[in-house]
């Protein structure tokens, strides 16, 4: 598990990346889903946090159909940066 100091960082970015103006890391649930009922993006939000993944992190993901894995979460995505990040 992804220590509490990359989830933050995550979450931040997260908000970011997607323009989620009306919430503070706080109110983001690291366990929820950021699809759907969760955070309820799309799709088009994910291809926001696979050049995340890139520009900030320096992963690159070779298959895109990962991302339905990684992006499960903030708790997962994290996860996945702590482990396989070059930068």
């Amino acid at each position: 598990m992804a220590n509490e100091q990359l989830i933050l960082e995550v979450k931040e970015k997260v908000i970011k990346a997607v323009n989620l103006v009306d919430l503070n890391p706080e109110d983001i649930d690291a366990q929820a889903p950021i699809f759907g009922e969760g955070l309820g993006l799309d799709s088009i939000d994910a291809l926001e946090f696979i050049l995340l993944l890139e520009r900030d992190y320096g992963i690159k993901l070779k298959n895109p159909a990962e991302g339905k894995q990684i992006f499960k979460s903030i708790a997962t995505m994290a996860d996945y940066i702590e482990k396989n990040r070059t930068k």
